[in-house]
């Protein structure tokens, strides 16, 4: 049988109760012949709360962690491909398991009489959203050796920080069959062709509506001005008619004018002479 590790002891110690760490961790380390390991051990730190639930869960729920992590992979590999209403509606999922598998994490630490106040909740769920965002964070909470909770944006030294002994690697989801592999991809890759035909259907749409708009504008308008052209040569007659009544009528008239003239110039002779007349009188 191989000697216990590190790793081993320490994922023992930070599964047990809480307020029995120091103690169990101490008596460990006293057993230990190997005195370099029995130092490691003694120099193990007292996991937070929000760590120990954790590490229950892990230990005791690692294959319904295992599940989730490895869905988590799947979604950061595929939401490079997703748009922004399919990535609005990824997050909302994420966020649900997230609290789901905090929920169960918490019930399962108070099943073994630990109080879990709501700031150690909202820290354990925090936390297995760093492992859904992060594999060195999801490899640390599989782990169950969480020292501390995690934060979502830590750094990986943060993450290694965090983690009693090794930092361990999350090993590769399991590979699907190459012929759904393809299928999934032919399928996502008809599925840019659509989204990119709708969108050009859109645009095109689009383009068609102004273009209607436009041709409907100019056709009223040339009804408009067909209309006030035809009013412009009616009333352009009629100006025609009238001049050519006016060039008819004038010559009349002006006939008339000197006649009236002529008759003026008589009636001015003849009170000049009635006015001479009566002078001599």
């Amino acid at each position: 049988m191989a000697a216990p590790t590190l790793d081993d002891i320490a994922a023992a110690l930070y599964a047990g109760p809480p307020d029995e760490f120091t103690t169990a961790r101490n008596a460990q380390a006293k057993e230990l012949d190997d005195r370099a390991l029995s130092a490691e051990v003694k120099a193990l730190r007292k996991p937070s709360v929000a760590a120990w639930v954790v590490n229950v869960f892990a230990q005791e729920r690692a294959a319904q962690l295992g599940e989730a992590l490895a869905l988590a992979a799947e979604l950061r590999e595929a939401q490079d491909d997703l748009d922004a209403p399919a990535l609005a509606k990824l997050g909302r999922e994420r966020r649900a398991l997230t609290r789901r598998l905090a929920e169960t994490a918490a019930d399962l630490a108070g099943s073994r009489g630990e109080r879990v106040t709501p700031a150690t909740r909202d820290a354990v769920e925090q936390t297995i959203s760093a492992a859904f965002f992060d594999p060195d964070a999801a490899a640390a909470v599989a782990s169950g050796r969480l020292i501390r909770a995690l934060e979502p944006s830590g750094s990986t030294d943060d993450i290694r920080d965090a983690v009693a002994g090794t930092l361990p690697t999350l090993g590769p989801p399991p590979e699907r069959p190459a012929d759904e592999l393809q299928e999934r991809r032919r399928r996502r890759d008809a599925e840019r062709q659509v989204a990119a035909a709708e969108k050009d259907l859109a645009a095109a749409e689009r383009a068609l509506a102004k273009e209607d708009d436009a041709v409907q504008a100019l056709s009223a308008r040339a009804e408009e001005l067909a209309d006030g052209i035809a009013e412009l040569e009616a009333q352009l007659e009629k100006l025609h008619q009238e001049a050519d009544r006016v060039e008819r009528d004038r010559p009349a008239a002006e006939k008339r004018r000197t006649a009236a003239a002529e008759r003026k110039d008589a009636a001015v002779d003849a009170v000049e002479a009635a006015r001479e007349a009566l002078d001599d009188l």
